[in-house]
């Protein structure tokens, strides 16, 4: 008995060719489904299509620190741009570092222009201030007449809270120390701050009754020196908006040093009255997060000082040490905000100084990076701005729908007058790559920040003529088959392995060309890079698991296998040549002796 043949086993696409297809609406279903519970049903818009203010700001090395210009450097400035544009009230607000020395804003529209060019072209104000009141971040009424006895009683009773509310307050573990052994081990750094810094001190109201205010107004520390006009503004100070901590932090950072200011904590629990700046931010050599193991305080944070910034630490510490909470903090005061208010009690020396208090790593690394961003050899200045209006961005992103639609037009014509029946299966190859497409940037959006822009449509355009290109290809491998005298089964299964050659090779060559120019180039370019490359990635899948199988679907079916004139596979127009048949010869019978 004959052993049976052993063949290469067939490829899905020949053998079960409905599987690819299943496969195939899977994943357009499973993409979809992903649209709707992102509550994304179309694409994010740049700020050329929707309107907005695009900043590019290029860095330049300091005098005298030649290599600041480093990965961590651009994120520690580009985590500090992030909270000032977010402090003008808008949303959406984009901010990231591009090549090595970039940095784009992108502000949506209904945002002041100019105040955000202020706000990114200036360089960030860190500073040390002494703590000389502080209370809960809402809003505080004004007090209401009352005879001169029982006012009195209230300021006791104030007096009274506010030390209660010092002796109460978790959040007030931080704490300012002398370093006994610093640690020099280099840590990730951190981008922007996090909840666990958000955790100093919140006021909470004293209870009393019905008769008072929720919360009373702010009675002046003992022992503080606070102008009548600076407690009317803590008094009149709403920390809890956004708008109002952005006003008074531009107030705070626009004032000069040697004056006392109002602030908030940048989480707006909390509002200060703070005096004169004791250290400046370019008095801070170095600060990182460090894991102190022997003292077991958990994440710190350590500070280094210049040879003149230790010697105004150490007289600002001992004037704090000597006096009870809240004199005895000193705030942390980024671009006139809050980011942190260690209590201090004893004076620190040897310029240096560890911060603790319950951080997480994350945290602790965020504290470093805003106190190292006070000595960052970096300034910036801005490369471009684009200001786009939302009536212009309409207007772009009709234009460019328009264009899109002529060429999808052209290529149809052009595959229904040539191909005939075989532009059936080009358009619905298409079609699953435009649907694969819309959807993948549509989660693109909310997943990974990206926005479609102008250069991102216009890419999406090209990849319309790539996408057609990969399917003539196909189509002439297997005219070219028919032209040799085969049928179309056979033709459609030998003609692929020449055309998916073919058409890897191209791809190979868009990709690469895609990925080369989201590599080099900056700003919006890369938009019509990336869109490029992902539409280049998705032409090879549906090539292979959409096209291919849905040929080998069609090519059991009467009106193409027998080359209906209108299939597009007719042997007669194709010039096909007769089939090559063997002559078979009778075989002969041998004579028997």
């Amino acid at each position: 008995m004959a052993a049976p043949k052993k063949g290469r086993r067939a490829p899905a696409s020949q053998g079960h060719p409905g599987r690819a297809l299943v496969l195939v609406l899977i994943a357009i279903v499973g993409l979809v489904g992903g649209m709707f519970y992102a509550g994304s049903l179309t694409p994010r818009l740049g700020i050329d299509l929707a309107g907005g203010t695009s900043f590019t700001l290029e860095a330049e090395n300091m005098p005298g620190k030649p290599n600041a210009i480093n990965e961590t450097n651009m994120k520690t400035a580009a985590g500090i741009m992030d909270r000032r544009v977010n402090g003008l009230g808008v949303s959406e607000t984009e901010v990231q570092t591009q090549g090595t020395n970039h940095i784009i804003v992108n502000i949506p529209r209904g945002t002041d222009a100019k105040q955000a060019r202020q706000q990114v072209g200036t360089t960030a104000q860190l500073g040390f201030r002494p703590v000389l009141t502080t209370t809960a971040g809402t809003k505080t009424p004004e007090p209401k007449p009352s005879p001169s006895k029982s006012g009195a009683n209230g300021k006791g009773k104030g007096d009274k809270a506010a030390g209660d509310q010092a002796k109460d307050q978790p959040g007030t573990q931080q704490n300012a120390s002398s370093s006994q052994s610093p640690n020099a081990k280099p840590t990730t750094q951190g981008r922007a701050v996090t909840d666990a810094l958000k955790k100093a001190p919140s006021a909470k109201p004293t209870p009393s009754g019905p008769a008072k205010p929720a919360n009373p107004a702010v009675p002046p520390t003992p022992g503080a020196d606070i102008p009548p006009a600076l407690q009317k503004q803590l008094n009149a100070l709403d920390c809890a908006s956004k708008q109002s901590r952005a006003a008074a932090g531009e107030r705070a950072a626009a004032a000069k040093p040697s004056d006392p200011v109002v602030a908030c904590k940048d989480d707006g629990t909390q509002k200060y009255v703070l005096g004169p700046v004791g250290v400046e931010g370019t008095d801070v050599k170095d600060a990182k997060a460090v894991f102190d193991s022997q003292g077991g305080q958990g994440w710190i944070v350590q500070m280094d000082f210049t040879s003149e910034g230790g010697k105004k630490f150490a007289d600002v510490t001992g004037k704090l040490a000597t006096k009870v909470q809240p004199q005895n903090q000193f705030a942390i005061v980024l671009d006139g905000a809050v980011v942190s208010d260690p209590r201090v009690s004893e004076r620190l020396n040897g310029g240096s100084a560890t911060i603790s208090g319950g951080f997480t790593q994350q945290t602790a690394e965020d504290l470093g990076n805003m106190l190292s961003y006070g000595a960052l050899p970096l300034s910036f200045k801005i490369a471009d701005e684009t200001t786009v209006t939302a009536a212009l961005g309409g207007e772009q992103l009709h234009a460019g729908l328009l264009a899109g639609a002529i060429g999808l037009a052209l290529v149809v014509v052009y595959l229904v007058a040539y191909y005939r029946g075989l532009a059936l299966v080009a358009l619905a190859s298409l079609l699953v790559s435009g649907i694969l497409t819309y959807t993948i940037m549509t989660l693109l959006g909310p997943t990974i920040g990206f926005a479609l822009n102008l250069p991102a449509v216009c890419g999406a355009i090209v990849a319309v003529g790539i996408t057609a290109d990969s399917f003539i290809v196909y189509f002439e491998r297997i005219r070219d088959e028919i032209r040799d005298g085969r049928t179309l089964r056979p033709a459609v299964e030998r003609g692929w392995p020449r055309a998916r050659r073919t058409i890897l090779v191209s791809d190979f060559v868009s990709f690469l060309a895609a990925a080369v120019l989201f590599i080099v180039t900056v700003g919006k370019v890369k938009g019509f890079a990336f869109t490029l490359g992902l539409t280049t990635v998705l032409d090879v899948i549906v090539v292979f698991y959409f096209t291919k199988p849905l040929m080998t679907l069609l090519a059991r079916r009467a009106f193409f296998f027998n080359g209906h004139p209108w299939s597009g596979l007719d042997p007669k127009r194709l010039g096909a040549k007769p089939p090559l048949r063997r002559r078979r010869t009778a075989p002969t019978q041998t004579k028997e002796a």
